[in-house]
């Protein structure tokens, strides 16, 4: 039983590890009609191709609280840690179990976390389109505008102009639908 968890462990970490080199963490909009050189290019020169969630004066750590991402999980959790998020070219946060690996980086996705991001502003919905364009996306219904599970990891949620993306990632287990939704369902009054 204990060689089967850690073989799950090295799975859902390689699936993480994976997916945030699949992404591209150094550009400010997603590549979506125009060429890369030229889609990065573009945002580098303008002012308005930040969309981290630090717009308005808030960030992702301020729309869940240490208690919601503890249930989510099922367990205890850090306090919230801001760290890059490759997906949706905002920031992330990311609450960590007991058992979550060590060294813990914010900027990469771990098993036995919470990682929430949202994206708000002129951009949201680009980088919604963007990541949904990438996986294979599953319609889910009932949250926000338009909502989608990226098939492995992640709930993906559009409302209005917030970009909302929930992982939990259990430690041990596959990433749990049903805690991202109850989350996503914590956070979208918030927003």
């Amino acid at each position: 039983m204990r060689r089967r968890q850690i073989a799950i462990s090295v799975m859902m970490c390689g699936a993480w590890i994976l997916l945030a080199a699949c992404s591209s963490p150094s550009s400010a909009e997603p590549a979506s009609s125009a060429s890369a050189p030229e889609a990065s290019a573009a945002a580098a020169t303008s002012p308005s191709a930040s969309t981290s969630a630090t717009a308005g004066n808030f960030d992702s750590c301020s729309v869940v609280t240490q208690a919601e991402a503890a249930n989510a999980l099922g367990q205890s959790v850090t306090p919230g840690v801001l760290g890059n998020a490759t997906v949706e070219g905002g920031l992330a946060c990311v609450f960590y179990g007991p058992s979550a690996p060590t060294p813990r980086d914010p900027d990469v996705a771990q098993a036995d976390s919470v990682r929430v991001v949202v994206v708000h502003g002129l951009n949201a919905l680009t980088w919604y389109q963007d990541y949904k364009s990438k996986v294979s996306a599953q319609s889910v219904t009932g949250y926000g505008d338009q909502a989608y599970y990226d098939g492995y990891a992640s709930l993906s949620v559009l409302k209005g102009d917030y970009y909302l993306r929930i992982a939990v990632a259990p430690a041990g287990a596959p990433p749990s639908l049903a805690a991202e939704k109850q989350l996503a369902a914590t956070i979208l009054p918030k927003l």
